[in-house]
């Protein structure tokens, strides 16, 4: 049976999370908040991916916890990327045509949740996420020599057009259908597709990421699937602990930071998908 989301609505009854929020969930939002915060911050993630399965395993409706994390993305992934652009590491040629194609697919993917059942997004969301936490530990080893290559080449690359297209369209469209910036997705295709260097993967996937939360936040708010308070509790903590997060990437060898975000995510996304109801 499919659930019909409309405006407020999940099958003609109000969303649960509409008339408030349990202080024990608005404490675990909180937390949640400051770890992902610090967790997209150091690796180029928008963090709704992560935060979504966490706040549904608290008791938060499914497209509640899928959509309330994204307006706190765009505040949160602008202040970390600052520290990336300031070190040269965000590929403007990229991030504009990112910006471009990316922003009407992710509005496209976030009404198209108005079809789709939040359950079987947050599923996908923790499949998504262990498959590239996977993919992240099989790659680890090759971050060293990149992070290498790329203090000692004094321009970056060119990256191709056409790649760039197809890894933006494929990120946005998923991005708006799972309620998050796209990050996840953005900075492991940035490495694997368009060969990019680890760090300007990740300033490059940060700065796009704000971009794309943008329209994914109008669509589910016009639709009545964000919780405010939630959505500033959850705020409160990610945004300064995003930025420490960046500080933290771009201080301690990339390999570390990967291997250990590879080895964490695995086993969120495994515990979470084995457990999930």
């Amino acid at each position: 049976m499919v659930t019909v989301v409309h405006r407020g609505l999940i099958d003609g009854y109000p969303l649960p999370f509409n008339g408030g929020v349990d202080p024990q969930i608005l404490l675990g939002a909180l937390l949640i908040g400051a770890g992902v915060g610090f967790l997209s911050g150091a690796f180029g993630k928008g963090g709704s991916a992560v935060s979504t399965p966490l706040l549904h395993a608290l008791g938060v409706p499914a497209i509640v916890a899928i959509a309330s994390p994204l307006p706190a993305t765009i505040p949160s992934t602008l202040l970390a990327s600052r520290g990336y652009a300031r070190a040269g590491h965000v590929d403007r040629d990229v991030l504009r045509i990112g910006a471009i194609v990316g922003l009407p697919l992710t509005a496209l993917g976030a009404f198209l949740t108005r079809w789709i059942a939040g359950g079987s997004l947050v599923l996908a969301t923790d499949a998504i996420l262990l498959a590239i936490s996977l993919r992240v530990l099989l790659v680890a080893h090759a971050t060293a020599a990149g992070d290498e290559a790329e203090s000692q080449s004094g321009e970056p690359d060119r990256v191709s057009k056409t790649r760039t297209v197809g890894v933006v369209a494929v990120a946005a469209m998923v991005s708006g259908l799972l309620g998050n910036s796209g990050g996840f997705l953005l900075a492991p295709l940035f490495m694997n597709v368009l060969r990019m260097p680890v760090r300007r993967a990740l300033g490059t996937s940060l700065a796009l990421a704000a971009v794309l939360a943008v329209p994914g936040t109008i669509v589910h708010a016009w639709l009545g699937h964000i919780d405010w308070s939630l959505s500033f509790v959850f705020g409160m903590a990610s945004v300064p602990f995003a930025a420490l997060g960046a500080t933290a990437a771009l201080r301690v060898r990339e390999r570390s930071l990967t291997l250990a975000y590879g080895v964490g995510i695995a086993m969120l996304s495994a515990g979470l998908l084995a457990f999930a109801r």
